[in-house]
């Protein structure tokens, strides 16, 4: 990775462990890298979905 360092609660690394085990992940870095891309991709596709409503919008389509 970059080298990048993120703190995160004892809780909730211990739940990281716990899930990412359990999930078959093989590190828990993993498992974070995985959650982050797919969150991020589900922001993006929300961000998306409002920008074509919005042109929709505009050109009279929908209102």
């Amino acid at each position: 990775m970059f080298g990048t360092k993120i703190k995160l609660d004892k809780e909730l690394m211990d739940k990281i462990i716990k899930y990412s085990k359990l999930a078959g992940y093989s590190s828990p870095q993993e498992f974070v890298v995985h959650a982050l891309e797919k969150e991020i991709s589900r922001l993006e596709e929300a961000d998306g979905e409002d920008e074509i409503k919005k042109r929709l919008k505009g050109l009279g389509y929908i209102s």
